[in-house]
């Protein structure tokens, strides 16, 4: 049986760890984790405006504890990961205590208009990054980067100078992840000054898919799938009218977990312009597993490669058959929508490229040139080849194509109905 086996730890993420493990050993209590933790997570990110600002706990307080016992629970989570868990749940009850502040003293801010988005979206690691950072050097366009989706109450305040030198400080800072996983960079390269999935800003109704991803959570991925992501997505669009900065660039998103809230997504944008993309199911799946396997042995040591692959299959049908019925939906009709195969978008680049530009009726630029300035600054494989196998997930590729064959069979039949 071929087994995956996580990235040898660097002398400096060794030393990050046992850090961690020796502050764990001494100072126990500050590493708890399950629903009885609640209660001081919440009081640390209620320190400055109170628990009031946090608003109902009803729409909340059920999403940090199935968090947090889930990850007590599922998560086999390591000091770095513990404490991870900790300060992500922390940094979304302040940002949702933030968000209000924003309202109430500026009530401006919710009438402000949101043209309708470019969002892409797909099953993991089908290109979406790729052509994100892409259409991201289209200046008409505006891409978040992880301080504006973190911190957007802070970058609302800056000029676009300002905010373009903030974003340059911390890029010549060391980035935190890549110290404690240098092999995240030939995976999924990251960093400050590098569009991001515009889910890093969401959660503030304890409610994201991504969070799923990263860390082991089975339980609270299974909540979240009885979960109506209204209220999130609402934020969601909140978020975007406080950076708003009046340039009147349309904004170009994307995140994969998307992908299962499509209905949310073209209710709170209607004529949102989405971009899914398509590649082989076992190169869909198998590729998500080794980013997440690899992305989860930052926080745990305990990763196990078949334990992944179940994971990532069982999310992935999830997704897809969600997709699948948003297609049929009313909800969709208010959405344009065009289906990109990922060979396309590998193979034939400008006129892949030109599909979107259409879809988004964007009159298209030199994208010759934007693709050669992209592939010249970003390089693919240029921080390492990002080598994997469906048997290290314990994956039998000719059962999952035959299990994902209601997804295929429908991307065959919105490909050939798609007028280019």
């Amino acid at each position: 049986m071929t087994a995956w086996t996580p990235p040898p730890r660097s002398e400096v993420a060794a030393r990050m760890h046992a850090a961690a493990e020796a502050d764990r050993a001494a100072r126990p209590e500050r590493y708890r984790l399950g629903a009885d933790a609640a209660d001081l997570l919440v009081e640390k990110a209620a320190a400055t405006h109170g628990v009031d600002a946090l608003g109902d706990p009803r729409h909340w307080r059920p999403g940090l504890e199935r968090y947090l016992e889930s990850a007590a629970e599922d998560g086999r989570l390591n000091a770095v990961g513990i404490r991870n868990a900790q300060d992500a749940m922390v940094g979304k009850l302040r940002a949702r205590s933030i968000f209000g502040r924003v309202l109430r003293e500026n009530p401006g801010v919710a009438e402000r208009e949101v043209a309708p988005p470019i969002v892409i979206i797909g099953g993991w690691r089908t290109g979406t990054t790729f052509l994100f950072r892409l259409l991201a050097r289209d200046p008409r366009f505006r891409a978040p980067r992880p301080v504006e989706l973190y911190a957007p109450w802070r970058v609302a305040k800056l000029s676009p100078a300002e905010r373009e030198e903030l974003i340059e400080t911390q890029a010549a800072e060391p980035n935190p992840l890549h110290l404690l996983n240098p092999s995240m960079a030939a995976v999924h390269d990251s960093g400050p000054a590098l569009p991001e999935e515009c889910v890093l800003g969401m959660g503030t109704t304890m409610r994201n898919w991504a969070l799923s991803s990263t860390t082991r959570l089975d339980s609270y991925a299974r909540w979240l799938a009885t979960q109506d992501f209204g209220g999130e997505y609402a934020a969601h669009r909140t978020m975007l009218q406080i950076l708003d900065d009046c340039s009147g660039r349309r904004w170009l998103l994307k995140a994969p977990a998307h992908t299962p809230e499509l209905a949310h997504l073209a209710t709170t944008y209607p004529g949102v312009c989405v971009v899914h993309l398509h590649r082989d199911v076992v190169e869909t799946v198998a590729s998500g597993a080794s980013l997440f396997a690899t992305y989860r042995s930052t926080y745990s040591d305990e990763v196990d490669g078949h334990d992944v692959g179940r994971f990532q299959t069982e999310q992935s049908e999830l997704w897809f058959r969600r997709a699948v019925e948003f297609r049929g939906s009313t909800a969709a009709r208010s959405a344009t929508i065009v289906d990109i195969d990922y060979r396309d978008l590998v193979a034939r680049p400008e006129e892949t490229v030109g599909l979107v530009y259409a879809a988004a009726d964007v009159d298209p630029p030199d994208i010759t040139t934007m693709l050669a300035e992209h592939n010249a600054e970003q390089p693919r494989h240029g921080k390492g080849k990002h080598r994997y196998t469906p048997e290290e997930f314990g994956i039998d590729p000719d059962a999952l194509r035959e299990r994902m064959r209601f997804y295929t069979d429908a991307v065959a039949e919105w490909t050939s109905c798609q007028v280019s």
